[in-house]
């Protein structure tokens, strides 16, 4: 009958099989190949993929100038706190996010384009993001481009 490892012993143990595992995941990307835990979710790959403020449609543009100025807006639902339910933007507290409508040329609706931005001052977003589909997807804003 073996005997029971003692709590030193355990500890030293597990010690040595984390340290492989941080290791070989080390190793795996010095190959070029990304263990689990430093792979992203299809969402996070996409929210990765930021677009410059330059890029963004001209409509968009002055929607993202009007936030930063505090407004006027449009629409009365702009600024409204964005929920995230379906928890495509990363996880913040509740009052966190800010949603605009971006008008789409030639709609009689708000349209499907919105900017939701985050911060604790909302003049001043920590972060924005752009959606053309109504939240199904998101592209972080790079103001710098």
């Amino acid at each position: 009958m073996k005997k029971p490892l003692s709590k030193s012993w355990t500890g030293i143990a597990t010690s040595l099989l984390v340290s492989a595992s941080v290791l070989t995941g080390a190793a795996m990307l010095d190959a070029g190949v990304s263990p689990a835990w430093a792979r992203s979710s299809p969402a996070e790959s996409a929210l990765n993929s930021a677009i410059g403020l330059s890029q963004l449609p001209t409509q968009a543009q002055d929607v993202h100038r009007r936030i930063l100025a505090g407004g006027p807006f449009k629409y009365t639902k702009d600024g409204t706190v964005f929920g995230n339910r379906e928890r495509a933007l990363p996880r913040k507290p509740r009052g966190f996010y800010h949603e605009y409508t971006v008008p789409t040329p030639g709609s009689r609706t708000r349209g499907a384009r919105r900017i939701v931005c985050g911060g604790e001052v909302v003049q001043i977003p920590e972060t924005c993001f752009y959606t053309e589909d109504h939240y199904s997807s998101f592209k972080p804003i790079d103001p710098r481009h």
